[in-house]
């Protein structure tokens, strides 16, 4: 807490949230309450449907789970701090407590990121080499893969918090966001942001960029392989596995690099709406999306509610 205050004369900040129209507020609140409620209950559905059906008990749905969990806890970093402020008129958050919140923010968004890429590595497998999937997916590999994809996206958060937490922020404590996000903070700042910004455009880029192109090859690689097999039935199979995971792909990947990759001077109104599908609505819809279109997790579900019932 010393070292925050030498760093900065700025003791708190402003999130002026998604409107500063009074008689929006109350709207808003019960819109993301409703969010966060269908949010919490879905992806916890999903994970126990997965943990009580032993049928799903695969690879695939053992990352399904922990993508759930993660969904969980990004969602919690973002949304109740929006509910607060909805519902003050001093809409603050300290300085401690916004780089705490950017700090989680980073790690559990990176940390999707990273499980999609196995999850994509995981249909890549299955499709393109099913004879050796037993043996490639086998448990250690997959508890590693998620260890990884744990681990290492709080080294990256963690570097971006340091190197922010060396800026003075001396006039300005309005941040335009709902939450603490790197590019309205630097906007801030009153010292330069040279080594932040070199750091964003070459690490920060190469880490999310990364997983993604490993999405994008093993997407490829089933795409080849699928057109090669005859039947249209098929071919139907091999895409029904992977549809649902390419749709959260795209929801989740598409609005990232809508705000993130242009300039920092550019960010408007419409990068926080677009924030909004990557930090809230994407992990509202993934127990939707992988629920509704896949035939083994409808059936995992049912058994669920069947037994609640009962």
């Amino acid at each position: 807490m010393e070292r925050l205050n030498q760093t900065s004369s700025v003791s708190e900040f402003i999130l002026l949230g998604l409107s500063s129209r009074p008689e929006d507020q109350k709207p808003l609140f019960i819109l993301f309450l409703i969010i966060y409620l269908v949010t919490i209950t879905g992806n916890l559905l999903i994970i126990l449907a997965i943990r009580s059906d032993p049928q799903l008990h695969t690879p695939m749905y053992f990352f399904l789970s922990f993508l759930s969990f993660i969904d969980i806890c990004f969602s919690t970093t973002i949304v109740p701090r929006m509910l607060v402020n909805f519902l003050s008129e001093k809409k603050t958050i300290s300085y401690a407590g916004c780089l705490t919140q950017m700090y989680f923010t980073y790690a559990l968004g990176n940390t999707d990121s990273y499980l999609l890429s196995a999850m994509a590595y995981d249909r890549y497998v299955a499709i393109c080499d099913p004879f050796h999937y037993v043996t490639i997916m086998s448990r250690r590999p997959c508890v590693l893969l998620v260890a990884f994809s744990c681990s290492l996206p709080h080294l990256h958060s963690l570097l971006h918090i340091l190197l922010l937490n060396q800026l003075t922020f001396c006039d300005s404590n309005v941040v335009h966001h709902f939450f603490c996000d790197i590019n309205p903070l630097l906007k801030l700042s009153c010292s330069s942001i040279f080594v932040n910004d070199l750091t964003i455009k070459t690490e920060g880029l190469v880490f999310w960029v990364t997983p993604f192109l490993c999405i994008v090859f093993s997407y490829v690689r089933i795409l080849i392989a699928v057109l090669r097999i005859p039947s249209a039935a098929g071919k139907r199979k091999a895409f029904s596995t992977c549809g649902s995971h390419l749709t959260v792909v795209i929801l989740f990947y598409g609005s990232i690099f809508y705000v993130y990759l242009q300039p920092l001077c550019s960010h408007t109104v419409q990068d926080r709406v677009a924030t909004i599908v990557y930090t809230v609505l994407s992990s509202m819809f993934n127990p939707f999306i992988y629920s509704l279109r896949n035939k083994d997790m409808k059936r995992g579900l049912g058994k669920l509610m069947g037994r609640r019932k009962s």
